[in-house]
């Protein structure tokens, strides 16, 4: 059997449920089954719950430089920025990504414009994915957003990135639940889909896969996408485009 060696690459899994801890988020419960994937291949691996720390609102690096009186965002990114793979979780709110999934990608944006040690902007050859839960729908319109974010600040995302549990249409169980309505359940909920047990751990090897590759390469090369670069005045092969 081909055993391709994980053990060089730290994963960051970041849940954005509105519940703060010891509450039972059903979202951690699915993070934990790719959590679990990457401990088994000795990827180095740490969670955190956003809603438990003070993360001020907004679009730049620290808020307190901007009228906040505390802001844990500048000490939680040191950890987000060493990780090679980045896993942003949420639950589904009227078929949207939480309110917090939606302060943690705007505080990845405020941190977009600054560049590595090659000119590139900051999260180049980093890896990026999203584990989504609900008990209605709107997996695949929140997997869109988050990732479409994540590769526009520059994150890489590999094929089948996103992975998620919503059960039946309408309002029911969510994942992992045991008992509905005042009644046990025979087994937790969902923890028996094929569908999302495959996803969830395709998605977690394509992660690792291509975070090993870009991390064993140095990252990207920075030819023709240095913005130090280009600020300096190199153009590579770009020509001004004439109008006629």
């Amino acid at each position: 059997m081909n055993k391709t060696d994980f053990s060089n690459l730290k994963a960051m899994y970041i849940n954005c449920t509105l519940k703060k801890s010891p509450s039972i988020s059903h979202t951690s419960k699915l993070m934990e089954v790719s959590k679990q994937i990457m401990s088994k291949e000795n990827v180095t691996v740490e969670q955190l719950r956003l809603v438990d720390h003070d993360v001020a609102t907004g679009v730049y690096p620290d808020m307190t430089e901007h009228g906040w009186d505390k802001d844990e965002w500048p000490e939680l990114f040191k950890k987000i920025i060493d990780a090679d793979i980045l896993i942003i979780g949420t639950p589904i709110w009227l078929g949207e990504k939480s309110s917090v999934a939606q302060k943690l990608i705007e505080r990845l944006y405020a941190m977009s414009g600054m560049t590595n040690d090659k000119g590139q902007y900051l999260f180049y050859g980093k890896v990026g994915g999203t584990i989504i839960t609900g008990n209605e729908d709107g997996v695949k319109h929140c997997a869109m957003g988050i990732l479409y974010a994540m590769q526009h600040i520059g994150y890489s995302i590999p094929p089948q990135a996103d992975a998620g549990w919503i059960g039946e249409v309408g309002p029911g169980p969510s994942y992992g639940d045991t008992e509905w309505k005042g009644e046990k359940l025979d087994t937790p909920v969902g923890l028996q889909s094929d569908f999302t047990n495959r996803n969830t751990t395709f998605m977690t090897y394509n992660l690792m896969h291509l975070a090993k590759m870009l991390k064993e390469q140095g990252g990207y090369p920075s030819y023709g996408n240095s913005r130090e670069g280009w600020d300096n005045g190199k153009k590579w092969n770009f020509e001004n485009p004439e109008y006629r």
